[in-house]
């Protein structure tokens, strides 16, 4: 196993020298640093996102950016993209200090980023995107055919076949994706900077935007690369920078063992990435929940499964297989045209939400912050969602008890806040799904639906997620998982319900669940 650097937790004043590493183990860099930050930091009221942070991007390759949700990711992207200035510190370009004080200013020095949450118009063409604000004029007006024309050029370097007079909104993710580098090369970007692109495509279309990173490497295209898939760090990267609590604590190769990749993020060794622990299962009896002959024309049809107290069953298929169809109708955010849903042996209602969450079903959409949260309101208040018709008295919110709950929720669950009056919007998005589960946490669900809870979210807060399903199921309670990370499925599921084409292809227990036996029953194979 490769030994890691790992940089001591010095005051920022005293950090600024290089890290001592095996020059055997990594090649020669490509020559000096095109981007570089000296000692930045960065405070908000009662947070320390940035303190005394180096880091440094070379042309020519991919620099990954690693660190958990909360780390400082996302505060050190926004003061390289002009978007936040830093309180201490410097940022240098090509050696010389610069001030970013706007997106206007990283576009001038060609810094482009591309964000989680993509920067464009649905309702404009593609080629009115890509030359958002800086459309080419002649006589005074907009030059359509030369924007069109210089679109499909930029179109065609990031190899994507789409129109550039194709709507935005007609265009999936992936493509949307591309249009997102084109815009950002119509700058003649030397620093491209990449947040999370990789979250919402499937494993062909991350291959091909992998090439196209890679084609832009070698065309001298500076990258930094962020990302919580570890097994993306060797497939693209050469360098990788680990921050921790708002300090850059070890600069290391891409191809650093994943272990020690994980250690340097969290401060502290995991064992076992998926820690089941099985809860105390009775074969007989009725189980919670019961879902049979479920179906809905165009979407799912004759599903049915079960999940019984002390139990995590999984439930897994390709993307558009319906889970998440299946999981908005047992919740009744959705209709359904035939079947039952029974809790505890009862009937429950169809679409009807208030009967589900009466019940005892608590859901955990996979849209986060469209879905599972108030993102302008508080901690607090997300917190107190669901439970708060139960702490009205005479149409009077008992607040007081309601913030106690809260805080005690907060603290059980580990959440990285100011305080439980900060907004839900400016966490983390580890911090964020804390919040979505802990709602369900405090209203004591007995069966718990969580669709993708680890999507997007860092390392240490999927472990702390983990840790958090083995205590509903030691407690007694149920579990149905629907995640697209297998492996996820496998570790953390007793049982596995696999979906094809909107019909459960069949079940699978702990023993004989492999990958090869759900991607066989996902596709189809006989």
């Amino acid at each position: 196993m490769r030994r890691v650097a790992e940089r001591p937790s010095t005051p920022p004043q005293e950090r600024g020298q290089p890290l001592t590493k095996d020059a055997a183990a990594e090649p020669a860099p490509p020559g000096p640093p095109l981007l570089r930050t000296e000692g930045v930091s960065k405070t908000f009221p009662g947070v320390v996102a940035l303190d005394g942070v180096d880091f440094a991007v070379r042309a020519g390759e991919v620099h990954v950016l690693l660190g958990e949700n909360g780390a400082g990711k996302s505060t050190l992207i926004k003061v390289l993209s002009g978007a936040s200035r830093p309180d201490g510190g410097r940022v240098l370009m090509a050696g010389r200090p610069v001030r970013l004080h706007g997106a206007q200013d990283a576009e001038r020095l060609g810094i482009a980023t591309i964000h989680q949450e993509f920067n464009l118009v649905p309702d404009l063409t593609v080629a009115e995107n890509i030359f958002l604000g800086r459309q080419p004029r002649r006589f005074g007006l907009v030059d359509r055919a030369r924007m069109e024309a210089d679109a499909a050029a930029l179109l065609a370097r990031v190899g994507v076949d789409v129109a550039p007079t194709a709507r935005l909104r007609d265009l999936g993710v992936a493509r949307m994706q591309m249009v997102e580098i084109a815009k950002a090369l119509s700058i003649d970007a030397r620093v491209l900077i990449m947040d999370e692109p990789t979250a919402v495509l499937t494993n062909e279309e991350v291959d091909r935007l992998f090439r196209i990173v890679r084609r832009l490497r070698d065309e001298g295209v500076a990258v930094v690369f962020i990302t919580h898939k570890l097994e993306e760090v060797a497939a693209l990267g050469d360098r990788v920078t680990v921050l921790r609590d708002g300090r850059s604590v070890a600069e290391v190769p891409a191809d650093t063992e994943r272990d020690d990749l994980v250690r340097l993020m969290v401060g502290r060794s995991i064992e076992q990435q998926y820690p089941r622990r099985p809860g105390p299962v009775r074969p007989g009896g009725v189980p919670l929940l019961r879902v049979s002959g479920l179906a809905r024309a165009g979407a799912f049809r004759d599903v049915g499964f079960e999940v019984r107290g002390g139990e995590v069953v999984g439930l897994a298929g390709l993307v558009g297989a319906g889970r998440t169809e299946v999981a908005r109708a047992v919740f009744g955010a959705d209709a359904y045209d035939h079947g039952a849903v029974e809790v505890d042996g009862r009937p429950l209602a169809r679409h009807d939400v208030n009967a589900a969450m009466a019940a005892g079903i608590g859901f955990v959409p996979e849209d986060r912050k469209g879905q599972g949260l108030l993102l302008d309101a508080s901690v607090g208040e997300n917190l107190g969602l669901v439970t708060l018709r139960r702490a009205t008295r005479a149409g009077l919110v008992d607040r007081a008890g309601q913030r106690r709950a809260a805080a005690s929720m907060a603290g059980r669950l580990g959440v990285r806040m100011a305080g439980l009056d900060q907004h839900a919007r400016t966490l983390s998005g580890g911090n964020q799904q804390k919040v979505a589960i802990g709602k369900w946490l405090l209203a004591d669900s007995r069966v718990l639906i969580l669709d993708e809870p680890t999507r997007g979210v860092d390392v240490g807060a999927k472990v702390e997620i983990y840790r958090l399903v083995n205590e509903l199921t030691a407690a007694g309670h149920g579990v149905l998982m629907i995640s697209s990370d297998l492996p996820e499925v496998l570790g953390m599921s007793d049982r596995i319900v696999v979906m094809a084409q909107g019909r459960v292809a069949g079940e699978l227990g702990g023993a004989e669940a492999t990958q090869d036996a759900v991607m066989a029953l996902a596709v189809g194979t006989p």
